[in-house]
């Protein structure tokens, strides 16, 4: 519908999912709902292998959490639908690679939707912060998330100062991996959905399980649940169609095709 707060377009195997609620882009439960319905159709859908999240407009790529909804009844801890806050940051089983095009400010909920992804591109003019601490409250999710993704002491005085830093010292700490000039940022963005869209799926999907497994193991009971074929995605990868066209493509110096399967 073209009222809904998230729009989407798809090109063959890659989904662009646009967050555009005016006049900020926040995140009320029902377009938390949404958003968790379309990712999760994403995650379940084998013809789609890639997914690009970014905002409409040119000011706000997401502020998190709408304030005015709050003061007219949202629950703060109501149903956030498939996926929680935002339908990606708890959505279980994503084992397909998602870029986030930070277009404009990411901060509270929407800089944690932006941890969600595994890339993150951002706008020259992109700003972010964690301002949560200022109303005595707590970005939950970015506590668990932005240690895990840039150095610890940097994490910490974000979360307990709640300043706002720019997209070049976002880059600096690699929160960010690449800055992009604002007409640019979507056109790269595709750039490398095409080109993990042309990648092999299966890969990608026992590369996510394995980290996700390994963020709590020691190194060998991480290994072993490899090695012993105890993660799903890499079992599947094992006995796959995929990982035999692999061996023979490079075997006969071509391009693989790969079918997922």
């Amino acid at each position: 519908m073209s009222d809904s707060p998230v729009k989407t377009r798809r090109e063959g195997a890659i989904l662009e999912v646009t967050l555009d609620r005016p006049k900020a882009n926040a995140i009320d439960l029902t377009t938390s709902r949404i958003m968790g319905e379309v990712f999760r159709d994403f995650r379940d859908n084998p013809d789609l292998r890639v997914a690009i999240l970014t905002g409409g407009g040119e000011k706000f790529f997401c502020p998190g959490w709408d304030l005015k909804a709050a003061a007219d009844g949202d629950a703060v801890d109501g149903d956030y639908g498939v996926g929680g806050f935002g339908g990606l940051q708890e959505l279980r089983d994503m084992n397909k690679p998602v870029i986030a095009a930070v277009n404009g400010i990411a901060c509270g909920g929407g800089l944690e939707l932006a941890l969600s992804a595994d890339i993150i591109l951002a706008a020259d003019h992109a700003s972010f912060a964690l301002p949560e601490i200022r109303s005595g409250t707590v970005a939950d999710a970015a506590s668990v998330k932005l240690p895990k993704r840039i150095p610890y002491h940097i994490a910490m005085e974000l979360l307990l100062t709640g300043r706002w830093f720019d997209a070049e010292e976002a880059h600096r700490w690699g929160l960010v991996n690449e800055i992009l000039p604002a007409d640019k940022l979507m056109e790269r963005a595709w750039e490398q959905a095409r080109l993990l869209a042309s990648g092999p799926p299966l890969v990608y999907a026992a590369i996510k399980e394995i980290v996700r497994d390994a963020e709590d193991a020691k190194f060998q009971d991480a290994m072993n649940h490899i090695t012993q074929r105890q993660l799903r995605s890499v079992d599947v990868l094992y006995d796959s169609e995929d990982q035999l066209e692999g061996a023979r493509a490079f075997a006969e110096k071509r391009d693989p095709v790969w079918k997922g399967k």
